[in-house]
């Protein structure tokens, strides 16, 4: 299918399931900067944000409270792109 897997390669053990055959690609590499990306939105949310323990309960609440903390960190992102420009 010519598809690079969407996975990090292991390497502190001797034994990794992705091996050069894969990492050498440039798609690899750019799904890895893309994929640091997505883990530090989830990072802050868990960290800072509300979300490492929810407070609601159901998915009508739970997911209103995702999207709340989403917008925040959006915020939170806009206002210091605009600080660095200025």
């Amino acid at each position: 299918m010519k598809v690079t897997p969407h996975v990090a390669q292991n390497n502190h053990s001797h034994s990794s399931a992705i091996d050069e055959r894969i990492t050498r690609h440039p798609g690899y590499q750019i799904s890895q900067r893309k994929r640091k990306r997505v883990e530090e939105i989830f990072g802050w949310l868990n960290t800072v944000g509300p979300l490492r323990k929810t407070k609601f309960k159901g998915l009508r609440r739970g997911s209103w409270m995702f999207t709340f903390a989403n917008a925040v960190y959006n915020l939170l992102r806009i206002k210091n792109i605009l600080s660095l420009s200025a």
